[in-house]
């Protein structure tokens, strides 16, 4: 079986397009994308009135044209790039068949359950639609609480009480996971998917920890060890370590961000994900 995972793509038109040529000539069985999905808004504006309705759906009404029945399972989440108001014009890619969108969602693939989680743990970014607390309410030092900066949709004000862990806690709770994939946006903590270029940096005389992902889903895979997880978010990681794959006990960790301009495309068999392979063109 052959699975194609990207992630970060921010709406970059030449990565898409190569996107689509790697299905049409590989035409593998599923596609999973990790989020940040979207460019920023003045770089849509430039080129497409909608991104999402004029390009991305336009785009994947003529693959489902042309591969058929050939046509993958696609799997999507969106990132901390990604708007939450925009997460009503990927349902409708969703409800012509296009793609599932599964953020906080299990579904079946095969033999395999996968799931889809979106949020990351507080940055020091503005936009918080896909910011919850990892596992209390304590944040890294230059980093915006959850509750501050703004938000593209309303939401609780328990939004403060919320964390990863429990999320997580609440979507896995009584499932098997030895042949689950999850498509996570954040990198698991204190690993060589999660390391950012904040060497030497300071916020009022403390160091940056050079280690961003999220604790919670750190130990969530040494405690739960699904089969594979899939990351993105921290472009640079895979070049300040050398390292794009990590083994966590039994778990095998992706992570196919990438801060070039090429596409960064990560191979794999879901029966035999130790042999992937990572494309950058």
């Amino acid at each position: 079986m052959k699975a194609v995972f990207v992630t970060d793509l921010h709406g970059k038109i030449d990565q898409y397009e190569k996107l689509f040529s790697l299905l049409e000539k590989e035409m593998p069985e599923v596609v999973f994308i990790g989020g940040d999905i979207l460019p920023h808004a003045m770089k849509a504006l430039d080129a497409f009135d909608d991104f999402i309705l004029d390009f991305l759906l336009s785009k994947l009404l003529k693959l489902k044209e042309k591969l058929g029945d050939r046509y993958p399972d696609i799997f999507l989440i969106l990132g901390n790039d990604d708007p939450k108001i925009e997460e009503n014009k990927i349902l409708e890619i969703e409800h012509k068949g296009c793609l599932k969108y599964i953020n906080e969602k299990k579904v079946v693939f095969k033999n395999f359950s996968v799931f889809g989680y979106a949020y990351i743990p507080p940055t020091p970014f503005q936009l918080k639609d896909w910011e919850k607390y990892d596992v209390s309410r304590y944040v890294d030092p230059g980093c915006t609480h959850p509750n501050e900066g703004f938000r593209s949709v309303e939401v609780s004000e328990d939004i403060v009480y919320e964390t990863i862990k429990k999320d997580l806690d609440k979507l896995t709770e009584g499932e098997n996971l030895s042949n689950a994939i999850f498509l996570f946006h954040s990198p698991p903590y204190n690993t060589v998917l999660d390391r950012a270029a904040l060497d030497g940096q300071m916020v009022e005389y403390v160091p940056l920890d050079v280690h961003v992902g999220s604790i919670a889903i750190q130990r969530f895979i040494q405690e739960r060890q699904p089969l594979v997880t899939l990351h993105g978010h921290i472009h640079e990681s895979t070049r300040l370590t050398g390292h794009w794959k990590q083994s966590i006990g039994k778990t095998l960790a992706i992570n196919a961000a990438h801060d070039g301009q090429e596409l960064c495309a990560v191979l794999f068999d879901p029966d035999n994900p130790n042999n992937a392979v990572r494309l950058v063109f």
